[in-house]
């Protein structure tokens, strides 16, 4: 697999730590770790005992098969004869050591002391082993304030982090871009377990599902407790093609483990292939997973936090499912709600309330009756999904055939066999419109890119007496992007 960068995310700025930390673990981290840990040394032994086994049984019919062709293949190593007679060749070792004078050496040092040249008063120097202990070198040297102040990261500095795949490792790389200088350069980096496919930035402080008494989200009658304003996290969502989603803390710079995994690794872990057939290429399969409410069984796909509910985040999985956590809970509670029935293939891109998928339908339904969703078909593959700020019921979809469409929630039908018009498209790209986002500042500014390599941004003016939206291009250029996202 080549380089490629699957998912970008900005952290809103100001809110990350000035000094990240180092933070030590403590009793309760390290069980955890140990739990996690257990599982992935459980599956690895289980692998080598089979590769072990393998290993053997060819070992033993190599033996067999090339026992008998060993016969005959000693020589009489007796009948061997040195012919060269002559004696090995000596070193020659001149024992007259008269030119070193040695006999004399002894008194070599009855001189002058001006021989001596700077080194007169040699007795008087002293040693420090650390330089913190000689009074001399006022200008003390401090690794850690130097690291500190390489880390810092400034009120204005704006976090950017990608999701990227460099040399078949899986990792988070952290940037910081300051808008005066124009200057981005890497902060710190990330390794992870799986091929990271979608990000999503979240404030809502994870410690407190575990160190706090916060009432989780009553979703049956629309209230619930919401976390006091004043706490805030730093920290970022990551979807693989494990089922699991993992959690880590953008303040944290040598995070070996995630602070919050959603799912149960235990039951989906399906990383150890099983051998399957006969011969000597044996073809190997996955370990099969039965479906559940409570977690994922397949890769996550896309993830989207709310931001009124701080504590909801919204997955969607190539499980054909979309499902609704609570961060405030406990993660072994598993997932909130779980939506089965809303689409018949891969949930690429959901939101809270509306969701996309490769069945080419979108659906917007209220979490708390799925049943009563509507919906619209499309002509392609939904590749993204996003809600327009600037209107309470409108939101684009972009598709695999490079369109994005714009509909109007109130006026789709409960039967995707009812005709559902769009309110506009655009033809983005020449390829797949596989990015799309819009402008939380500037009303009716629309950023899309697609496979063609091709960024463009959009102006979309609407007319408040329901007429026809005027679309343009503002401006377009190449990036040569590969994969964006």
């Amino acid at each position: 697999m080549g380089d490629l960068i699957s998912g970008i995310a900005w952290v809103k700025q100001g809110v990350s730590a000035r000094h990240p930390s180092k933070q030590p673990l403590n009793d309760t981290d390290i069980e955890r770790i140990k739990e996690i840990a257990h599982i992935e040394l459980e599956d690895a032994r289980t692998e080598l005992e089979r590769a072990n086994a393998a290993a053997h049984a060819m070992s033993q019919r190599n033996e067999d098969s090339d026992g008998d062709d060993i016969v005959g293949d000693d020589e009489d190593d007796s009948a061997w004869v040195d012919e060269d007679e002559e004696p090995m060749d000596e070193d020659v070792i001149k024992e007259d050591l008269s030119e070193y004078n040695l006999d004399t050496y002894d008194e070599e040092g009855d001189g002058p002391a001006s021989t001596l040249g700077p080194f007169t008063n040699i007795k008087g120097l002293q040693f420090y082993r650390d330089n913190d202990d000689d009074p001399y070198i006022t200008l003390k040297e401090d690794d850690n304030e130097l690291e500190r102040e390489e880390n810092e990261v400034l009120p204005t500095d704006n976090v950017l982090i990608t999701a990227i795949v460099e040399q078949n490792l899986p990792q988070l790389h952290f940037f910081v871009y300051d808008e005066v200088t124009e200057y981005m350069g890497p902060h710190h980096d990330l390794l992870l377990s799986s091929m990271p496919l979608c990000l999503e930035w979240l404030d809502y402080p994870i410690s407190s599902t575990t160190s706090s008494n916060v009432d989780s989200m009553d979703t049956g009658d629309g209230d619930g407790s919401v976390p006091s304003p004043s706490q805030f996290g730093n920290y970022i969502a990551i979807g693989t093609m494990d089922p699991e989603i993992e959690i880590f803390s953008v303040d944290l710079l040598d995070s070996v483990y995630p602070d919050l995994v959603l799912g149960n690794p235990k039951e989906t872990a399906a990383h150890v292939p099983e051998p399957a057939g006969t011969g000597k290429k044996k073809r190997k399969k996955t370990r099969h997973r039965a479906a559940s409410e409570k977690y994922h069984v397949d890769a996550v796909l896309s993830l989207s936090w709310n931001r009124t509910a701080r504590q909801m985040l919204a997955s969607g999985s190539a499980d054909r499912t979309v499902k609704l956590w609570d961060l405030s809970r406990d993660p072994k509670e598993g997932a909130l709600r779980s939506f089965e029935k809303l689409h018949k293939d891969k949930v690429q891109a959901p939101t809270v309330l509306i969701s996309g998928s490769y069945d080419r339908t979108v659906r917007v339904f209220d979490s708390r009756a799925p049943d009563a969703s509507v919906g619209a078909v499309v002509g392609a593959d939904v590749e993204a999904i996003r809600w327009d700020p600037w209107d309470n019921h409108g939101f684009y979809v972009s598709l695999e055939n490079g369109m994005v469409v714009n509909f109007d929630a109130r006026t789709l039908p409960s039967d995707l066999g009812q005709a559902s018009p769009a309110r506009f498209t655009i033809a983005a790209h020449d390829g797949a419109a596989c990015a799309l986002d819009v402008n939380t500042h500037i009303r009716g500014c629309l950023a899309t890119a697609g496979t063609d390599k091709m960024v463009k941004i959009w102006n979309v003016q609407g007319d408040e007496a329901g007429g026809k939206r005027q679309v343009s291009l503002v401006a377009g250029r190449d990036l040569g992007l590969v994969s964006p996202h």
